[in-house]
């Protein structure tokens, strides 16, 4: 069958449907739901659209079906790279798929994370992601209640809502044993917030690890944090006030890593010489360090890629496929063997 002739003026769903030999309702699921039409026709309604020059108008789509084909994300803070990395990979994730994100930043304060989910709830986004933060479960509960919500990079033992996260007891008792099977016992910890439930998760993890060794831990050989270099840099003078021996350093993440060793750096204390050193998150930084750090690899676009998935999969009415993320050591020369004196 040869498709009729196109009619002069505006371009129209009809006119898609009869040049790629669909139905109209095909070509609106290819619109507003891409990944549920099959491959095949999805492919020839997208390339007919683009042989027309069709443009959809977004605000007639939103009326028509009922939705913005919008996706909120709310990031605890723009500018962090492991935030970054996840907001990075919802935006791969929702790539192709119709869906447009819109990113609201808290700036690390709890009230300004609630604040910008319900400024992006009032402009009716289709479904909200939450990169980390710290509100209540309870609150989340709520935004749930008006749009599909889920949480990426935090864990919520106490929510039985959608949520992607690693193990951070894990992360942090696996950056612990590698310093222990490097042969090293007198080991600190630069920690984040005291409140912060990732730093909680890590601290616990280290001493775990401390305590599974027979090493002792006391309140000493652990300072807190705020994920930020500087504080790092604070903490090891802070270290140094206190007269704590150590031969390595456990940082909550790479960011107070690269802190620590500028501190060690310019009280000539050498990495890995006299201190090795162990992050978390695996930043792009890392690997060129000098010398390049041994860390954690947190997989925050995979991370985020899985969210973009979920939450359409949530939005359509279905189960997520939601998948397992761990937390591998990367071992490079920032982590020494200790040998016994």
């Amino acid at each position: 069958m040869r498709p009729r002739p196109m009619s002069k003026g505006r371009i129209t769903i009809q006119d898609i449907a009869n040049r790629a030999e669909v139905s109209k309702s095909t070509v609106s699921r290819v619109l507003n739901s891409p990944l549920i039409v099959q491959a095949d026709k999805r492919e020839r309604v997208m390339a007919t659209m683009a042989e027309l020059g069709y443009e959809p108008n977004q605000v007639a789509r939103s009326l028509a079906g009922g939705r913005s084909m919008t996706i909120g994300i709310v990031t605890q803070n723009i500018g962090t790279p492991f935030y970054d990395s996840v907001v990075q990979g919802v935006m791969q994730g929702l790539n192709g798929t119709g869906f447009s994100p819109i990113v609201g930043d808290a700036m690390l304060k709890q009230n300004l994370f609630l604040d910008a989910a319900r400024t992006l709830m009032g402009r009716n986004v289709d479904g909200l992601i939450l990169i980390a933060g710290d509100i209540p479960a309870e609150k989340i509960e709520e935004l749930g209640e008006q749009k599909p919500t889920l949480v990426v990079a935090r864990e919520m033992p106490d929510w039985n809502g959608v949520n992607i996260a690693t193990n951070n007891f894990q992360i942090g008792a696996n950056a612990t044993q590698t310093l222990i099977d490097h042969g090293h016992r007198e080991i600190v910890h630069i920690s984040g917030p005291a409140d912060h439930i990732d730093a909680i998760g890590r601290l616990a993890g280290f001493r775990h690890a401390m305590q599974q060794a027979g090493i002792a831990v006391t309140d000493d050989h652990i300072v807190h944090g705020d994920f930020h270099a500087e504080s790092a840099a604070d903490a090891i003078e802070t270290l140094a006030q206190r007269g704590v021996p150590y031969t390595a350093i456990f940082a909550a993440n790479d960011m107070m890593a690269f802190g620590a060793q500028l501190a060690l750096h310019r009280r000539q204390i050498f990495v890995p010489d006299q201190v090795s050193l162990i992050g978390v998150d695996d930043q792009p930084e890392s690997e060129w360090m000098i010398p390049p750090l041994t860390t954690i690899r947190q997989p925050g676009k995979e991370m985020g890629q899985a969210a973009a998935t979920a939450i359409i999969a949530m939005i359509n009415g279905g189960q997520p496929d939601l998948p397992t993320l761990g937390g591998d050591v990367v071992l490079r020369e920032s982590v020494q063997q200790r040998t016994a004196t």
